[in-house]
């Protein structure tokens, strides 16, 4: 039998690539891991998740501040946001949160940790270094970078990505966005809160192209309604620099000439894998431009390869690449023949109102030809958001002919945590009306669930044959009023 430096070798210090990592090392593996950053954590610590959301929660609350009427309290004089001290606080969580992804934490698991660029010299072997290193099986977990597309110009003209976003130290006078997607949106609408001018070109025809359109159509009314110049349907034909501004040259479906004009521009177009580097191919790894593609089991087209995360090209969500670097550990290790199955996978828009969702939305149940209830309910219908003054957004729960649920949408106030007990119910096969039944604690956002489940349920109990026979046994009189 060959004999290998290592049982497994893991190229990628992100969310998948350190779940699996740290699994191995703790099943009984001798586990190299290998980042090309001088830090663990991956594009969701340092440029994507993390620094975002931190972002978000301070815009959130200088709006707070500016809506301080709204709850009762005087308007305070607000001055302009110094953001070089917003800056400091993202870099002081993200070191906080680094402190678990250390070198020092993953050596004590058991984990070598080295840094530099990994290139396959076969099945089993990377040269790193200056050395050739083996393992008897590998993990390619390196993620995605922001792609920048061939616009005219765009390469030339100097702009901004999630990689550069949180670096700076002035908060931009005119930000432009180019994309609709969920980075350009919770973007936008972070910074136009912080006193940004802020303009989003999206090509498609509303924000959000994965949700449902009547939820996006809501997402943008409130960018709008906050200041945001939003253009849909709106291709960009060229970008430029000239007068210390950056100018977006664009084109409406309607065939409108116009340009969007910044003091900076943020291009959030979609991702790309890293792949480059690699030499894949030297270990027969099969890939494209889109990602590597995998059987269910995330193994490549190399017997002794797998892949997680990002690179993949699939969900790009950091809960996903965890979950599959747990799918290629159980594989590649444990030698279980787990699958990758996405079928209540969770999302989440962290603008505000939030958007999230687990299974199927109205768009998309309609496109797998699936036939679905529709149970809508507003959040201003729940005492804890209007005592919260966050009565804005729905809670749409699909169910099928079967009486399962075949998924939900929610918009509105702490969406993502709403969702998160509809992720537990589908994936473990709960019943509707167990989730009617339950007591949910009052008041709470949590509370919207159970009266959805309730109000679909409802009309099978009190329309039916419970009423009827309830009178001729007990002689129930009926309605007393009206």
């Amino acid at each position: 039998m060959t004999s290998h430096d290592f049982d497994l070798g893991v190229i990628g210090g992100g969310a998948a690539g350190l779940t699996a990592a740290a699994g191995a090392a703790r099943l009984g593996a001798k586990v190299l891991l290998v980042e090309k950053e001088p830090v663990l954590g991956g594009d969701c610590l340092h440029y994507g998740c993390v620094p975002s959301k931190t972002l978000i929660a301070t815009a959130k609350l200088r709006r707070r501040m500016h809506d301080a009427a709204r709850w009762g309290l005087p308007n305070p004089e607000l001055p302009p946001v110094d953001y070089s001290k917003v800056a400091a606080r993202i870099r002081e969580v993200v070191a906080r949160i680094q402190r678990h992804d250390s070198f020092e934490r993953f050596c004590s698991l058991g984990v070598l940790v080295e840094t530099g660029q990994a290139e396959f010299s076969d099945e089993h072997s990377v040269r790193l270094n200056g050395r050739t290193v083996s393992a008897s099986r590998w993990i390619v977990a390196t993620g995605s970078s922001p792609a920048v597309p061939d616009i005219p110009g765009l390469r030339q003209t100097q702009h901004l990505t999630n990689r550069e976003l949180f670096s700076l130290e002035e908060l931009p006078e005119s930000l432009v966005v180019l994309g609709g997607g969920a980075v350009a949106v919770e973007m936008a609408q972070a910074f136009a809160r912080l006193g940004s001018r802020v303009t989003l070109v999206q090509r498609s025809a509303h924000l959000l192209t994965g949700e449902d359109p009547d939820l996006a159509d809501l997402v943008r009314a409130r960018l709008e309604a906050e200041g945001v110049t939003v253009l849909t349907g709106t291709r960009a034909r060229f970008v430029s620099p000239g007068y210390g501004l950056r100018h977006v040259g664009y084109v409406t479906e309607s065939g409108e000439e116009g340009v969007a004009s910044g003091k900076a521009l943020l291009v959030a177009l979609g991702r790309r894998p890293n792949v480059d580097g690699l030499r894949l191919e030297n270990a027969g790894v099969a890939y494209t431009d889109k990602g590597i593609p995998t059987d269910q089991r995330l193994r490549t087209t190399a017997p002794t390869v797998w892949a997680a995360g990002d690179v993949l090209g699939k969900w790009l969500y950091t809960h996903a690449a965890g979950y599959e670097g747990g799918v290629a550990l159980a594989n590649a290790v444990a030698r279980l023949p787990r699958k990758a199955d996405y079928t209540f996978m969770p999302r989440v828009t962290y603008c505000e109102p939030e958007l999230a969702g687990v299974g199927h939305g109205e768009a998309s149940a309609a496109r797998a030809g699936l036939e679905v209830d529709v149970v809508t309910e507003r959040f201003e219908d729940n005492d804890r958001a209007q005592a919260d003054g966050t009565p804005e957004g729905v809670l749409k729960l699909l169910v099928d002919r079967k009486g399962k649920v075949a998924g939900v949408r929610a918009l509105g106030p702490r969406a993502g945590d709403v969702v998160c007990e509809w992720v537990t119910a589908l994936s473990g096969g709960v019943k509707l009306s167990k989730v009617a039944q339950a007591t949910h604690p009052y008041p709470t956002l949590g509370e919207i669930n159970r009266r959805a489940a309730a109000d679909y349920l409802a009309p099978k109990l009190f329309d039916g044959l419970a009423p009827k026979l309830l009178k001729a046994v007990f002689g129930l009189k009926g309605r007393a009023c009206g």
